[in-house]
């Protein structure tokens, strides 16, 4: 969607004031970018937890991710005191704590996750005083790494829920014709969306996917809308909801992830200046922003919702419409508080069939490794980049799908260990700093 009644001035501008026939429609755009992406971390999570679909447990984190999402844009857009880029940052429910949180919910419960994620969120946001400065510490080889092996970790889940759910495995009916063509159904509208559709239709290609295919599911039998109307239409937050225990996996594993989430947010501020505004983000962008980003999780975590981080599909919007008004993304977060305030929404997103999720899970995930490779292509392939690529990627993911080789290590080190990215992250930033560059051609 094109902007032309402001000025080019106005445009990289980022508190100018679009009309609001403009500025309604573009927030709209940048929700409809990371609504599926700030919503699904929450269905993974409850199902780990063994939430059913449908339950109240599940309806309050899925309207928790929704609400803190927007609180935590608005901490970003207006900011307070040293808090807040003050740019247009859309910060949503990160993917890059799941591989951490799964085995956490599973091993510790609930109320470990929660304390780890309060705890992780402060150190998060302290990291804000000196991130700029350890950013080089993670370069494209460590950060393509680190995202490469957040999809894969990701990946099985995909597959499990396209076939109908972790409940239904070992039964008939994991696998079944009617699962398949759920997710392929969502799977082929998105695809097409993404690649025929231009403007907000290919924008929300996976939103509407996942609309068809939930749709295609009613008539199958497959939705159940009695939780819906047992859903109130207005909700506030509850302190604690989830209880609070403070676990030490829970908060190594939780500040080890925060350290690369907040390089990925020091690089949206980036892409965000450079791509709107044609300029570097300045330091106190950067520090507001990984304040704003660990606040808003430590937040969200005291209220039972799940990590925050800044969303870089939404800067992609903004480098292509060309505005940088930060109103435009405020008025996206007052929406998605809105919804995260009306329970009826999250009871109509968890009353969708997992096999209709899995068709969508299964593209985001793919892309999340997509991204990572991505990144690795800026790499020089030298004998010395491969070894660490072959050495963090094989003990990682090893350990990951072996955690059985970890049952003599205390229970700590073993939740932290099978997660695959923890390893990953640790052996590729340690062999980087440690081997020494040498004159070797590249080998790729």
């Amino acid at each position: 969607m094109a902007v032309e009644k402001l000025s080019a001035e106005d445009l990289r501008n980022p508190d100018s004031v679009p009309p609001m026939s403009q500025a309604i429609p573009l927030g709209l755009q940048h929700v409809l970018a990371m609504f599926v992406s700030n919503f699904t971390p929450a269905i993974i999570i409850g199902l780990a937890a063994g939430f059913s679909f449908g339950s109240p447990d599940l309806v309050y984190l899925i309207q928790m991710c929704m609400l803190f999402a927007g609180i935590a844009t608005l901490f970003q857009t207006i900011g307070f005191g040293p808090v807040g880029a003050r740019l247009p940052i859309m910060q949503g429910t990160s993917f890059a704590f799941i591989p951490v949180m799964i085995p956490v919910v599973k091993t510790a419960g609930l109320g470990a996750l929660f304390g780890g994620i309060i705890i992780g969120g402060l150190f998060h946001a302290f990291l804000g005083t000196f991130v700029a400065r350890i950013r080089n510490l993670l370069p494209p080889l460590v950060t393509g790494l680190v995202v490469v092996s957040i999809g894969l970790a990701l990946l099985p889940t995909g597959i499990k829920y396209a076939a109908g759910g972790v409940p239904l495995m070992g039964k008939p009916e994991f696998g079944g014709f009617d699962h398949w063509f759920l997710a392929l159904v969502v799977i082929v509208v998105s695809l097409g969306l993404k690649f025929f559709a231009r403007g907000m239709l290919s924008t929300a290609a996976i939103l509407l996917g996942l609309i068809a295919g939930y749709l295609v599911a009613i008539p199958m039998g497959m939705v159940n809308f009695g939780n819906i109307a047992k859903a109130s239409w207005f909700a506030l937050p509850n302190p604690l909801n989830f209880g609070i225990e403070f676990n030490a996996a829970a908060i190594i594993g939780i500040m080890l992830i925060s350290i690369v989430s907040a390089i990925e947010t020091v690089g949206d501020i980036s892409g965000v200046t450079k791509g709107g505004a044609g300029r570097e983000a300045t330091d106190k962008e950067l520090s507001g922003g990984t304040f704003a980003d660990g606040l808003g999780t430590a937040l969200s975590g005291f209220f039972g919702a799940l990590p925050n981080t800044s969303f870089s599909q939404n800067v992609g919007l903004i480098a292509l419409t060309g505005v940088m008004s930060r109103v435009v993304v405020t008025l996206g977060a007052v929406f998605l508080i809105i919804c995260g305030l009306v329970p009826k929404i999250g009871a109509l997103i968890s009353s969708m069939p997992i096999a209709v999720l899995g068709g969508g899970v299964v593209v985001m995930f793919g892309m999340v490794v997509a991204a990572g490779i991505n990144m690795l292509s800026d790499v020089v392939w030298t004998r010395r980049n491969m070894v660490i690529l072959a050495v963090a990627l094989s003990v990682g993911l090893g350990l990951q799908a072996v955690p059985e080789a970890l049952q003599h290590l205390p229970s700590t080190l073993k939740v932290l260990l099978s997660s695959g990215l923890l390893p990953v992250a640790f052996i590729s930033i340690i062999l980087n700093a440690v081997l020494p560059e040498v004159d070797d051609k590249a080998v790729l």
